[in-house]
């Protein structure tokens, strides 16, 4: 149990004595504009409503964004750096990235920054950001991209040069916490390149501007005062308190640029500015030297620390600061630096202990990284996230929105009132959550955090984001759409990895999840089974792109789609909803009768995937031995749509296994159980169900029974098909030499297996589930199959690859697919790592091979990352995969349970 480190001891007075240690953290966004909070247009045009030239003069209504920054859990105050390499037409205080239409292939950031290290209560946080000597090529970026097709490879920041020769710099920002509200911070600037390059370096404070908006609002102010060291500022707000930051002296003070954090309306719209000293005002005191541009008399609500450089080759500059609460700021007989560094060794100590505590078996130094990368991209994600609709929708009394939003988008939500730390996709595209995305964060969050993944999966069923309906929000850009229903897995998978590391069995929040998820699983029922037959039409369930038709959109064909993922995912909420019942009704009977309603809900469900009518409206194919969506069509005939995507291994994911010692403790859901089995047995025929005990005498749930198990496997073990060296693809390679066809109308609808970027716009667009490896479902077909083996222990297997003649358990095939996952980060036999495919810079320079980015998914036949390069949020599940793998190499965990299983010989 990890109790003994002082970051786990920091985590626990956190949790148990509120002492405030997450109260300050990285929660401060790379993006803020381009968003539909910040979209105020008629017409729900997000992404050209608010551009990144404005952003730099026009200030934000609903959050703040900066490089590499932080803020309080209510961004009131917020710190991040600028950066001037004195040629750049503006001052870099934000990422820069194109938007949905700029991009060959949809949004993407166009920077190299990489999240190096952090922990869980963010006492010690690493980032490191590459900035170029040359003039940034916003420009080019731009229009090249926009004349690329989507059959193009995307155009970088690499390809235009900027970085031969090394000419740029490393940006090293550090924090590190002496106390919860007394930060140190560490900025440290490396000339790579060949000659001397000059450098200003402006760590800037500033307020989220509340008082725009609303006069009523207490205007906070920043004010220059003597420092201990140097300069300071002095931070006055009428709710978060008083207080300094604190400037180092390396080479002479610096000076400090006072501004307000306020829309240029002159600059911007032709209107008349409040004060002459406006949210650009740094950037026009520096880049255009106009002093008069910020405030002579060292006030406002905006402040850089300006530290100007000559850095010679391979010199590292480094610049000290301390942001702290009043009560902190204590002086100190010591240097500044001193003190500093005294703060930063004990903490990246802290560090190395709390997840060496994580990980005391054997493992890879390089695989050690990766994780510890991964662990960093997760926290440095978690962002404050701050929404209300219907504030939204009314518009404020300054700004009133026009009256077509009220008909836009989200105005079904006008509940749903947001002001919270969650889990980002990712800090730069996705400045958003995303409720099947957040999910998956929480299970390697819970490795370090359960607290924090707790509360992922307890607000998002909160009354103020869950619908009255009963309907979890999808994501920012469409409230309303529909998302797996994997919450109840998470929860479960939470709750055990919490009882296994940590020691801590907390039902509360158990019962807590589950009654409100009981709300959502109502909705489910009445909204996306139209019949009432059991079979699911849910839309296009964040798979974008994988069906021939839009399933968002009406169909061009009328009718419906009865959908095999549809299905299945319900399928699994069942057994995840059935699991957490019989935990439940360990302490209360009350929760048996529960667990019987899910049970029979999910023999319903799975007998109705075979067994719906006709053979041609079934959605297992007996002679292809696969499952596939089924067309409805308005005058009632059925067609299978016969594409080999996940939507026909999505099946998989409904299984689960009951212990015989569970079943006798529960006397009363044993009887009815066996009841049902013995007079419905045409329901459980054609799956596996609890008429045949197992290994250990254990009772099987699932869809595939295992003759239906092995002749999926024998798919998508095949490397013709789905079986990629580096994990599974969404889509067959069977699809490249046979697309599927289906014409309408004159109108030719086809899929194609595509293993890196989509090369049309259908249905996403910037989205591709026809080919490439996504980490969240590969994660759930490990677990499907670890769940699997716990029933049919080693005497059942299969040939991995297909007609390979080796044959694994499917424990082996488990860890045969992880390997292949894993394998994407790691250096392979010539040194290069797959994720980063052709990149030689990635590849062969020290000074980037060993940086990892976390991608939204992976080429299918190479492994190269691609999609979102920053989407450490569901690839973050690479952390727990190399957990287990380590940790379970060579002996069977049950992925439920989360603990070692003995041999299966030994087992009764």
């Amino acid at each position: 149990m990890l109790n003994t480190t002082l970051e786990a001891q920091r985590l626990e007075a956190d949790r148990t004595q509120n002492i405030p240690w997450k109260k300050w953290g990285p929660y401060l966004s790379e993006r803020q504009w381009g968003t539909v909070r910040e979209d105020y247009s008629p017409y729900g045009s997000a992404w050209d409503y608010f551009s990144h030239d404005q952003a730099r003069s026009r200030s934000y209504r609903w959050g703040e964004d900066g490089i590499g920054g932080m803020s309080d859990d209510q961004q009131r105050l917020c710190f991040a750096i600028a950066l001037w390499n004195g040629v750049d037409p503006i001052l870099k205080e934000r990422l820069f990235g194109l938007t949905g239409p700029e991009g060959n292939h949809g949004e993407d950031v166009k920077e190299y920054y990489f999240y190096l290290d952090n922990t869980p209560t963010h006492s010690y946080q690493k980032m490191l950001y590459k900035y170029p000597q040359a003039a940034f090529p916003y420009a080019q970026l731009v229009a090249e991209n926009r004349q690329r097709s989507r059959r193009d490879f995307e155009f970088e920041l690499l390809d235009t040069g900027v970085f031969n020769e090394n000419r740029y710099f490393d940006i090293t920002i550090e924090y590190a916490k002496a106390a919860p509200e007394d930060i140190w911070i560490r900025l440290s600037a490396t000339n790579r390149g060949p000659q001397v390059s000059p450098l200003h370096l402006l760590p800037t404070l500033w307020f989220r501007n509340t008082w725009s908006w609303d006069s009523k609002t207490v205007k906070p102010v920043l004010k220059a005062m003597a420092g201990l060291d140097g300069p300071a500022v002095e931070a006055l707000h009428p709710t978060l308190g008083q207080y300094r930051l604190y400037c180092g002296d390396p080479l002479g003070a610096p000076a400090l640029l006072f501004t307000e954090n306020e829309t240029n309306q002159q600059q911007l719209f032709g209107g008349e500015n409040r004060s002459p000293y406006v949210k650009d005002g740094i950037h026009q005191a520096v880049v255009n030297q106009q002093p008069g541009a910020v405030n002579p008399d060292q006030t406002g609500t905006k402040v850089a620390a300006h530290y100007a450089f000559e850095i010679l080759p391979g010199e590292t500059q480094v610049v000290y600061l301390r942001l702290c609460h009043e009560d902190a700021a204590v002086a100190s007989a010591a240097p500044f630096s001193s003190q500093a560094e005294q703060v930063f060794q004990q903490r990246q100590q802290d560090a190395n202990d709390f997840y060496q505590q994580l990980t005391p078996f054997a493992m890879t130094e390089d695989l050690r990284q990766i994780q510890r990368q991964a662990f960093a991209g997760m926290l440095w994600s978690k962002q404050y996230y701050y929404y209300s609709i219907e504030d939204w929708l009314r518009g404020d009394p300054a700004a009133s929105p026009p009256p077509e939003r009220r008909q836009g988008r989200n105005r079904q939500w006008p509940h749903l009132d947001a002001q919270d730390i969650l889990s980002m996709p990712d800090t730069w595209e996705y400045p958003w959550f995303a409720a099947w995305d957040l999910a998956f964060h929480t299970l390697p969050l819970a490795m370090v955090d359960p607290e924090f993944a707790k509360y992922q999966l307890d607000v998002i069923t909160r009354e103020w984001y869950m619908h009255p309906n009963g309907q979890l929000p999808a994501y920012e850009w469409a409230f309303g759409d529909v998302n797996p229903p994997v919450h109840a897995w998470a929860t479960w998978r939470v709750y055990k990895i919490e009882q296994k590391i940590y020691g801590r069995q907390d039902r509360q929040f158990l019962e807590r999840v589950f009654q409100k998820l009981l709300l959502n699983f109502t909705w489910w029922v009445n909204r996306k089974d139209v019949e009432g037959n059991n079979v699911f039409e849910g839309g296009f369930l964040g798979l974008d792109n994988i069906g021939v038709f839009d399933r968002s959109a009406p169909l061009p064909t009328g009718g419906r789609i009865e959908q095999s993922d549809g299905t299945s995912w319900m399928a699994m909420y069942c057994l995840n909803l059935l699991t957490i019942a019989l935990e439940l009704a360990l302490e209360n009977p009350v929760y048996e009768d529960i667990a019987t309603k899910f049970f029979e809900h999910f023999i319903y469900i799975a007998a109705a995937m075979d067994q719906i009518g006709s053979q041609n409206n079934e959605l297992w194919d007996e002679d292809d031995g696969f499952f596939y969506d089924v067309l409805e069509l308005p005058g009632g005939e059925s067609i299978r749509l016969k594409v080999r995507s996940m939507v026909g291994l999505i099946p998989l994911f409904a299984v689960t296994t009951i212990e015989p010692e569970l079943l006798n403790r529960l006397p009363a859901f044993k009887e009815r159980l066996e009841w049902f089995v013995q007079h419905r047995p045409h329901l459980v025929q054609n799956i596996a169900s609890f008429e045949k005990p197992g290994v250990g005498q254990r009772r099987l749930l699932a869809i595939a029974n295992p003759e239906k198990l092995k002749r999926i496997l024998a798919k998508m073990l095949d490397e013709q098909e789905f079986l990629s060296p580096y994990g599974i693809r969404a889509l067959s390679r069977y699809h490249a030499s046979h697309p599927y066809l289906f014409n309408v109308n004159g109108t030719e609808y086809r899929v194609d297996y595509e293993p890196a970027e989509s090369s049309t716009g259908l249905f996403g667009g910037n989205s591709n589930w026809r080919g490439p490896i996504w980490m969240p479902v590969n994660y759930l077909l490990i677990e499907s199959l670890q769940k699997f083996y716990h029933y049919l222990g080693d005497d059942f297997k299969v040939a991995c690859p297909s007609g390979d003649q080796t044959q694994k358990t499917l424990w082996e095939v488990a860890m045969d697919l992880s390997q292949r996952l894993i394998a994407i980060f790691q250096p392979d036999a010539a040194g290069h790592r797959p994720v980063y495919g052709g990149i030689t810079r990635f590849q062969t320079d020290p000074h980037w091979r060993d940086l990892i980015l976390f991608h939204e998914y992976f080429q299918g036949d190479n492994g190269a990352g691609i999609g979102a390069s920053h989407q450490t949020g569901w690839t973050g599940l690479i952390a727990k995969l190399i957990q287990q793998s380590s940790e379970y190499a060579d002996q069977p965990q049950d992925p439920d349970a989360e603990v070692r299983l003995e041999p299966v010989s030994a087992r009764p």
